[in-house]
């Protein structure tokens, strides 16, 4: 999940394992793969730099999890 923040300056955490694309129209605008689309403030880089950090996150705290239980 990433947060965002729409041009009324409402944040929202979304979901970014369904977004289906990112564009810039000037305004960026988040498609998700329902059809639902929400414009936002961040720039395409910025979401595409929160989704890789968060899924570095997952990857992350799994790994950890892993060395934890001793499994290899």
């Amino acid at each position: 999940m990433i947060e965002v923040t729409r041009l009324n300056e409402t944040k929202l955490i979304i979901n970014s394992d369904q977004i289906e694309f990112v564009e810039e129209t000037p305004d960026t605008v988040i498609s998700f793969l329902s059809g639902k689309k929400i414009i936002v403030k961040e720039s395409r880089q910025e979401i595409q730099n929160l989704v890789i950090l968060y899924k570095k996150k997952i990857l992350g705290d799994c790994l950890m999890f892993r060395d934890q239980n001793g499994n290899s």
